[in-house]
This record gives structure tokens, sequence and C-alpha cells, in this order.
């Protein structure tokens, strides 16, 4: 699943007002970090994570390493915060997050 220049403009846009929920650490991406991020995404389909300055990885490598792991797409990285997303499984999940339709 490729994003489009559009659906990353409007999941920016919604990543506005999330509070930063997945902090990256000294400790790096471990098993319970992505077990966090997988819960969050299939919760919320949108996250936004944050990499303190004690950890070795950059806010760019943090979101790389953790896309594939979760099955995610990165919609944005700025400075120490990225943003990841992943539409949910859930049939009847009811505030699902609808994309524009991009070319």
């Amino acid at each position: 699943m490729d994003l489009t220049s559009k659906q990353r403009a409007q999941l920016r846009g919604l990543a506005n007002s999330i509070d930063t929920i997945l902090i990256v650490g000294k400790d790096g991406i471990g098993d319970n970090l992505v077990r966090q991020a997988n819960d969050a995404l299939e919760a919320r389909e949108l996250i936004k994570g944050r990499v303190l300055d004690t950890a070795m990885l950059s806010a760019r490598e943090a979101a790389q390493a953790l896309a594939p792991l979760t099955r995610s797409e990165i919609v944005q990285v700025i400075g120490t915060k990225f943003v990841l997303y992943r539409p949910s499984h859930k049939e009847n999940k009811t505030d699902k997050i609808v994309l524009v339709k991009g070319r």
C-alpha cells in the first residue's frame, strides 16, 4: 500500500491533533515497542511517535525500522517525531479513517 501525496497530506493534517503515544528511548526498538505500536495502530490507525535524545536512532531511522515490523506506512518525519499509518483490519470499526482517492 503506497500512499499518494494527497493521502499523506490528509494524514498529516489528522496527525496534528493527536498526542504522541510511542516513545523510542535508549533501548531502541524492541519487541515491547513493536507490540505497543501494533496495538495502537490497530486501535487508532494513525499514531505519532517520538525519539528521545538518549536513543541511538534518529526519528527517520526509527520510523524506517518500525514501518516494516508493523506493516505500516511512514506519513511524516519532523525533528524527533514521526507519524505512522496502517488501516485497521476490524470490520466493525466505526471511526475508520477514509482516505481521499488519489492517483
